[in-house]
């Protein structure tokens, strides 16, 4: 079984958005990919509303990833993190992705499309599928320090 992806981003991200998600649909490690939005750079939808719905896929267990664009990926996971259960971030190297699902168990991969190209966004997307948290890590402890804080187990 493999994964089910959210992908969202604002007016600033949708080109990226589009092609990560063309790359997840094309991917064997992707099972579906939804799109909470937005269609196009016209679309004037705020990020929090953008971020926030995709968050909710993931603590829904509609989806196990998402990954979400804005202008610099701040205010996305800023809005991501608000959904209890949630662990996004923003990141723009490939440690930084590997840290975010091994070290943080992350969910959610923010990307800023003013910030890297298009051509890292990609790749880096990419590697967020390559992790997956051990629950046996030295990480677990604080991970689960993290998910005590807003109530959940």
């Amino acid at each position: 079984m493999g994964y089910v992806v959210v992908v969202g981003a604002d007016n600033a991200g949708v080109d990226y958005k589009d092609r990560i998600k063309a790359d997840l649909a094309a991917d064997p490690r992707v099972d579906r990919v939804i799109d909470v939005g937005v269609g196009s750079a016209d679309d004037q939808t705020f990020y929090p509303h953008v971020g926030v719905a995709g968050a909710r896929k993931v603590a829904d267990g509609e989806a196990q990833r998402a990954i979400l664009v804005c202008g610099t990926g701040m205010g996305m996971a800023i809005s991501a993190n608000k959904v209890p259960g949630v662990r996004a971030s923003t990141a723009h190297d490939s440690f930084s992705v590997e840290r975010l699902v091994l070290s943080n168990n992350g969910q959610v991969l923010c990307l800023g499309a003013r910030v890297i190209g298009v051509e890292l966004a990609r790749r880096l997307a990419a590697e967020f599928l390559e992790y997956t948290f051990d629950a046996t890590s030295a990480s677990a402890p604080k991970v689960d320090a993290i998910c005590a804080y807003e109530g959940v187990g």
